[in-house]
């Protein structure tokens, strides 16, 4: 695993840009995750004009929740965090109680997590799988990676992972795309691979529509890459994210907001705090829930398997000496007796004492 999971699921409270560039907010936010019982709370950070060409369209969904007044870029600079933000941010987590993480949009960005916040792991969106510029700087860190996968085919990832695993390896050499599939494909970098990036599958849509989410692609991507996976979710409420956690997502992450109703073009698909209240204590429920793989009997059933099963019974009374027959034997409870998967077995032979009718065969 890429971060100490403790046993269980690794809940990322996302706040995103939900903060609307106020540091006030953004430290309700964290205070909220905290009290949520998520793991991480995780921001963005980003230097909009190292992101975001000033003649950038907004997707369709950010027309929806911001209108087109203004570009994406001027919609984004209004939600920049300064160096002293994070700083005050990343004490706020440490006083809660919970791990701050933040993913980076730019080079510059990304080395002041890495290199002054000495963030212990790396989250990458979706939207830079496909930037290796990016991808190789985050592996030179030597840090773990949790990497998004929205918007990608399984050869995208591979490629990804293959640039990720060149950076890792540090050899000196030449980066490229083929460099690249030699470092995915050596055993050093798989070895790199599996002890430092998580994938995350991921549907890159605001709110995401259940029928286009795919959970199982989470197995899919399992096998062919034999590394950790876990589950970032747009959909609306708390149903997905728990259901990724009872697929085997070993992380699941999840956009909060103070009020859906707030501007800005993330609310609307985010959580309010109860609900991701609730969500995290059904991420909670369903990892105890799933155990082990042994079918038996667990502790908890052991003093009910008397009063629910049953036991051959004296179906009328039947004497000492008399045989067993299908007319005077039948299964009732409780279990206390001998088991009726020896019915065949008693008929023909004989009672050695009276029995009531309705009495257990002893």
């Amino acid at each position: 695993m890429t971060l100490p999971m403790k046993n269980r699921i690794y809940v990322i409270a996302e706040a995103g840009v939900n903060h609307n560039g106020s540091l006030d907010m953004g430290l309700e936010l964290v205070d909220i995750a905290a009290e949520a019982g998520a793991d991480a709370v995780k921001f963005q950070t980003f230097k909009t004009e190292n992101e975001i060409s000033r003649k950038a369209p907004k997707a369709g969904y950010q027309v929806e929740t911001t209108g087109d007044q203004e570009s994406q870029f001027e919609m984004v600079k209004k939600l920049e965090l300064s160096e002293a933000a994070h700083r005050t941010l990343i004490e706020q987590s440490r006083k809660k109680g919970i791990q701050f993480l933040s993913t980076p949009f730019d080079l510059d960005s990304l080395h002041l997590l890495a290199r002054t916040f000495d963030l212990p792991v790396l989250k990458i969106p979706s939207g830079e799988i496909t930037n290796p510029l990016l991808l190789l700087a985050a592996a030179r860190t030597q840090k773990p990676v949790i990497l998004s996968t929205g918007m990608s085919t399984l050869a995208e990832i591979e490629t990804a992972l293959g640039v990720l695993a060149f950076g890792y390896l540090a050899e000196g050499k030449s980066p490229g795309l083929s460099a690249f599939k030699d470092a995915f494909c050596s055993a050093a970098g798989q070895r790199a691979l599996k002890s430092k990036v998580t994938l995350l599958h991921c549907t890159t849509e605001y709110p995401a529509p259940f029928d286009e989410v795919n959970l199982r692609v989470m197995a899919t991507m399992e096998a062919a890459f034999g590394l950790p996976v876990g589950y970032s979710d747009h959909t609306p409420g708390i149903a997905v994210p728990i259901a990724a956690a009872a697929l085997g997502a070993v992380m699941v992450e999840k956009h909060f907001t103070l009020d859906r109703t707030l501007p800005g073009p993330d609310h609307r698909a985010s959580l309010e705090p109860d609900e991701l209240r609730a969500m995290v204590a059904g991420i909670r429920q369903v990892e105890q829930a799933l155990g082990g793989r042994a079918k038996i009997p667990v502790p908890a059933e052991e003093k009910n398997a008397p009063i629910a099963r049953k036991s051959l019974i004296a179906a009328v009374a039947i004497s000492k000496g008399e045989s067993f027959t299908e007319r005077n034997l039948t299964a009732k409870r409780p279990g206390t007796g001998i088991s009726p998967m020896r019915y065949w077995e008693l008929l023909g032979t004989t009672a050695q004492q009276d029995y009531q009718e309705d009495e257990v065969i002893g």
